[in-house]
């Protein structure tokens, strides 16, 4: 059936459109919420002045937006469920604004400044069917208004029909009902909005945190490989010097040995350059006994066969290498095994275990 609708209706007219008034006012200042409208952690809602005044009556010394003093932050009470509300330097200007109790506020008001006519101003919907008959009757079977005569003899004769203001309370009803229900449901949207949040928060943490750990650990081992590292050096420097001083002395000796030697045969060969006989058997006994002591006293010292070589000092990192490699982060299972055994050995006691007994003589913290 075609008809046209010729009034318009507000949302106060219904109990639940009064019920989803009340759900939009402040518990500070007892009217509808003022905009901008934050939401506090515990989900519930405040007028940002109102949260502003109740937080300046918890924090007196606090410094207001304006002041040229840097404040660090305050706390106050939720006043609906004494949740305590911890504000960083921001103050209530940090808090998250509840922009769909907003449009929701908007659109009451909207729809409250429409104008109420008086019934008998309201115009009235008429059958097009049957022009002088009012639509007085909801169809439920074709789910549309109708008027009385066409349920007697028209199209809805066989249908099931109810009064027209029944079925309009009704879905009156059930559209408040269903704005309300999307008002709950946005505080629990909330709640998970800021629980995901702080799991996020978390994760951060923990991970920054972990990092640090392993680095922390890694430069320990760093640290241990240096210091190992510095130890293994100096005693290969320390051989090498003992080495290069023996050999170096050698050196010294048989060099000084060497110019006694050739200082010997430059005399020698001017003795033997001495033309005259009684001359030359004067000085040639004397050279013959130092080339004698000499040649005695030429016994050359060498280094052992290999003296030079350092090979010994090799090492072999293989292995600790594959446990570097190897390094990887603790199961479960590890954890709890590692746990339970540092429970073990700082907890409890040898003797109390069941099945064991102390041997005669062996008390318990005796050497």
């Amino acid at each position: 059936m075609n008809f046209a609708l010729g009034f318009k209706t507000t949302m106060g007219e219904s109990g639940s459109m009064e019920a989803l008034e009340k759900q939009l006012i402040c518990p500070i200042c007892l009217e509808m919420f003022t905009k901008p409208v934050v939401i506090l952690p515990c989900q519930h809602n405040l007028c940002r002045k109102c949260a502003s005044d109740v937080f300046q009556a918890s924090n007196p010394l606090w410094q207001t937006r304006g002041s040229t003093t840097v404040s660090t932050g305050g706390r106050f009470r939720c006043p609906s469920c004494r949740h305590e509300v911890v504000l960083d330097r921001h103050g209530v200007f940090g808090l998250q604004r509840n922009l769909l109790v907003e449009n929701i506020i908007d659109i009451y008001k909207q729809e409250s400044k429409r104008p109420l006519q008086p019934k008998a101003e309201q115009q009235q919907l008429m059958c097009e069917e049957h022009e002088e008959e009012k639509i007085n009757i909801y169809c439920l079977t074709c789910e549309t208004p109708t008027c009385s005569m066409c349920k007697v003899f028209g199209a809805h004769k066989n249908c099931e029909v109810a009064p027209l203001q029944t079925i309009y309370n009704r879905q009156k009803t059930e559209l408040g009902d269903g704005i309300a229900i999307l008002v709950a449901g946005n505080d629990r949207v909330q709640a998970v909005i800021s629980q995901m949040e702080d799991v996020c928060r978390t994760i951060e943490e923990n991970g920054q945190r972990q990092k640090q750990q392993l680095c922390d650990k890694f430069d320990m081992l760093y640290a241990i490989m240096e210091e190992r590292k510095k130890e293994l050096v100096e005693g290969i420097s320390r051989v090498q010097d003992q080495k290069l001083s023996r050999v170096r002395s050698l050196i010294r000796r048989h060099g000084d040995h060497l110019e006694v030697a050739v200082k010997l045969v430059e005399a020698a060969i001017q003795s033997m350059e001495e033309p005259q006989m009684a001359v030359f058997l004067q000085g040639a006994k004397e050279v013959c006994k130092k080339i004698t002591d000499t040649a005695k006293a030429s016994n050359i010292e060498r280094t052992e066969p290999g003296y030079e070589s350092m090979a010994h000092f090799a090492v072999n990192t293989d292995d600790v290498a594959n446990i570097l490699k190897a390094i990887d982060f603790r199961t479960d299972s590890q954890n709890e095994e590692i746990e339970a055994l540092y429970n073990l050995d700082e907890g409890m006691d040898v003797a109390c275990l069941p099945g064991v007994e102390e041997e005669p003589g062996n008390k318990t913290g005796s050497p």
